[in-house]
Parts: C-alpha cells; sequence; structure tokens
C-alpha cells in the first residue's frame, strides 16, 4: 500500500464512519476498485479506527468530559444513567463479537462481497428513508430504546449496512429527539470500536504482518490524518444533517451506490 492508496482509504473510513453510508460496504468498494488487500494489515485498519475514534472524541470532549464528573460523584445522577444506556446498547454487539466473530468475518471474505454489500446499501436506504419520514419525536432515550438501538449497531457489522444510519434511523423511528439520537448513537460506538481492536490486536500474528505487503510509516501517517480530519468533518456534518432531517438525500445515495455494486458484481 502506497501514500496515496492510504489516502484514499482513510478519507472513505473517516466520511463513511459518521455519515450514513455504511464504511465497511466504502472499504470493500474502495479497496476492489484500488485492488488493495488491506485484511493483513491489522496495524492500519487499527491506525485509522483509532482516527475516527479520535476525531468523535475531539467533537464530544465536553460531553464526554461531563460524563465522566458526573460518573465520579457515585450517585444514580443523569450522567451516571447516561452511561448505563450506552453500557445496556453494547450488550447486542459484545454478544456478536465474542461468539460469532468468524460467522462475520467469513462474510467479509465472500467471493460475492460486492453483491453482499450492494443488497445491504439497499438496507441501509431503506431504513434512512422511514426514518425520514417518520415524524420528529420528542422522547429522551430509554434503557428499552437503547437496547434496540445497540440490536441496530450489532446488525451494522454486516458490510453495507452503515452504523450511523441504522443505529440513527431506529432512535428515530422509535421517537426520540434527533440532537439526543446523534450523540448517543456516535458516544455508543466509541468502546466497541476499542475494543475490536483490542480484541484484533492480542490475535497479531507479527511474523505474517512482516511477511504481508504491510504499509510503510508514510503510509500510515498519511492514513491517520486523513480519517481523522474526515471524520472531524463528517462527525460534525452529521450531526446538523440529523438536526434539519435532510436523510432521504443519504438513502438516494446509498440506493444509487447498491445498485452500481450489485451490476458491478453481476457483470463481473
Amino acid at each position: 500500500m502506497n501514500w496515496f492508496e492510504a489516502l484514499i482509504l482513510g478519507l472513505i473510513q473517516g466520511l463513511t464512519e459518521f455519515l450514513p453510508v455504511s464504511s465497511s460496504g466504502h472499504l470493500e468498494i474502495g479497496k476492489q476498485l484500488l485492488g488493495v488487500d488491506t485484511t493483513e494489515n491489522l496495524t492500519f485498519t487499527v491506525i485509522v479506527h483509532g482516527a475516527t475514534v479520535l476525531s468523535t472524541l475531539f467533537v464530544f470532549r465536553h460531553d464526554i468530559a461531563d460524563l465522566l464528573v458526573g460518573l465520579f460523584q457515585f450517585k444514580w445522577n443523569d450522567e451516571t444513567k447516561y452511561i448505563a444506556k450506552i453500557a445496556v446498547s453494547m450488550i447486542p454487539i459484545a454478544i456478536v463479537g465474542l461468539f460469532f466473530k468468524d460467522i462475520v468475518e467469513a462474510v467479509f471474505d465472500s467471493p460475492r462481497i460486492l453483491l453482499i454489500v450492494g443488497f445491504m446499501l439497499l438496507v441501509t436506504a431503506s431504513l434512512l428513508a422511514f426514518a425520514y419520514y417518520r415524524k420528529s419525536g420528542d422522547k429522551d432515550i430509554s434503557f428499552a430504546h437503547a437496547f434496540i438501538i445497540g440490536i441496530a449497531q450489532t446488525v451494522a457489522v454486516m458490510p453495507g449496512i452503515s452504523r450511523s444510519g441504522a443505529t440513527i434511523a431506529t432512535g428515530l423511528l422509535l421517537g426520540n429527539r434527533k440532537t439526543e439520537v446523534a450523540r448517543f448513537s456516535f458516544l455508543m460506538v466509541l468502546i466497541p470500536i476499542i475494543g475490536e481492536n483490542f480484541l484484533s490486536v492480542l490475535k497479531y500474528d507479527s511474523a505474517a504482518q512482516a511477511a504481508s505487503n504491510a504499509p510503510g510509516t508514510t503510509a500510515l501517517v498519511v492514513g491517520f490524518v486523513a480519517a481523522f480530519l474526515a471524520g472531524l468533518l463528517a462527525c460534525k456534518w452529521m450531526i446538523n444533517i440529523v438536526k434539519r432531517g435532510k436523510l432521504i438525500w443519504f438513502a438516494i445515495y446509498c440506493a444509487i451506490v447498491a445498485l452500481i455494486a450489485i451490476t458491478g458484481s453481476l457483470l463481473g
């Protein structure tokens, strides 16, 4: 992987991690177009995911600080309840990550991955369209809603289903406030991403990584900076998009990309 390929993949990761268009689906499409295989490049994967986590921490630094201050008061206050809801939302993804990770990875190794991505992007487009036409709600996210949103996040492990799209659309369909849904969606993903990277590092095979076509330092730095800056922009942009209720444009985009992916897979 050269620096230009790292730049493109870093930008894709940073933008699509937060925009409701599926980062995993777009990364698969990007890798197919560039002819790059990042499966064995664990370092690059950890670097770009770490960059998107860092961009989230930066955007929500004040919210996170307030939550931590409230948590360490050791009271059942609003901040502690909010963190507890985030913990509840992580239960479904934790179950899948611990017991069904091999099955999920097998999907990504499928020779018909582009076809799968195409059909799952249609699912994302449908969710976004339903959420767009849903009348705006004013509910606070409850523990039950947090668990349901967590299930949506779990379904989004499929390549082509957007994590942010699935969680935000689910929260809106449940009648929760737009700004609260966006905030919860971005904060709830921090621990799963960090946990996934940690588990990947535990399984790290240094000999295999050294033997693979691992990216150099320049490519890693370029990928990190690109993913961080793109993530910073996309995170702030997505919050404003949810507030304005403009998800329908992403539904149309996902549908177009889905048709392109499906057609390309069938003709390829």
